[in-house]
């Protein structure tokens, strides 16, 4: 959280935010992304001066656990003075402790913004996401926040206001709107008239820009002469999968070592659920926790 001092800008950590869009993509699959189509809106995030503040803090962490399909999760919100905008232990759960910095007792109205970027870290340990350094771990969470519909809050905590400046997160605003901008595309949703900083407006518009430049590029422009002969032998000798069976949400594919295995729904949360094909099957689902029994 910067607070006062200089603001980070441009696309320094453009690799890793790439590198997160793709790790998501491959440990919730796209039909669960899909089902993140519609971003927290403000209505219910806001935060009045008049409002109790603990019971308002309360009720933008249910809030935003609901948006994330997280329901047996529990986030008790308290206020400490510390240096970080805000923390939370993780545990095995349901009961998660969220500390926020004691400056959101009088700067209320990003009080959503700290809770998205912490009740998402709480989401990607249930799905056992992670990077492998602390720094590469909260890219991952601001993008993660970003492209499930969280992420405009932090982009909209962004201010500057002569010397004066404020931003929550790890990515640079440029950085940040670079993400809104990727899931604008997928999804057709506009976030900017949502935001209340002109700064979080003109990082969004810098970051539509470059994001837009990706579409230009070739496929594979930056693989390299080896890894685009790599992808056409993988694409050569990669095993048919069978058609999954119409009118069901099972799909059948093989793995990297042949062996076949089946996908459906979580019937709460969506998640894609991968298991082999040996009969009887008992599973859970690594996000809501939700046990499930089928014959494969």
């Amino acid at each position: 959280m910067a607070n006062g001092g200089p603001v980070e800008h441009g696309y320094p950590h453009l690799d890793t935010v790439r590198a997160a869009v793709t790790a998501l993509y491959r440990r919730l699959s796209y039909d669960t992304v899909q089902t993140f189509g519609t971003s927290v809106l403000p209505a219910d995030v806001a935060f009045c001066d008049t409002d109790d503040l603990h019971l308002g803090a309360q009720r933008v962490a249910r809030e935003i656990v609901r948006h994330f399909r997280l329901p047996d999760a529990r986030m008790i919100v308290g206020f400490k003075d510390m240096t970080h905008a805000a923390n939370v232990e993780l545990t095995a759960g349901p009961e998660y402790f969220v500390e926020l910095n004691d400056r959101f007792r009088t700067h209320r109205r990003d009080i959503g913004a700290a809770l998205a970027h912490e009740v998402m870290h709480v989401y990607l340990h249930r799905l056992d996401l992670s990077f492998p350094s602390v720094r590469e771990n909260e890219i991952l969470t601001d993008t993660a926040t970003t492209y499930l519909g969280a992420g405009w809050l932090l982009l909209d905590a962004y201010r500057e206001h002569g010397e004066a400046s404020q931003k929550l997160g790890y990515l640079t605003p440029e950085e940040f709107g670079y993400v809104l901008a990727k899931r604008a595309l997928v999804f057709h949703e506009d976030p900017s008239v949502w935001f209340t900083s002109p700064q979080a407006y003109t990082a969004y518009q810098k970051g539509m820009a470059r994001a837009r430049q990706d579409g230009e590029q070739p496929p594979l422009s930056a693989a390299g002469w080896a890894g685009r002969r790599r992808y056409a032998r993988d694409r050569r000798h990669a095993p048919a999968a069978p058609p999954s069976q119409p009118g069901t949400s099972y799909a059948f594919t093989p793995d990297s070592g042949g062996r076949l295995r089946v996908s459906f729904p979580c019937p709460t949360c969506h998640q894609r659920i991968r298991v082999p094909v040996r009969g009887r099957v008992r599973a859970r689902c690594s996000l809501c926790r939700t046990v499930l029994e089928c014959d494969t």
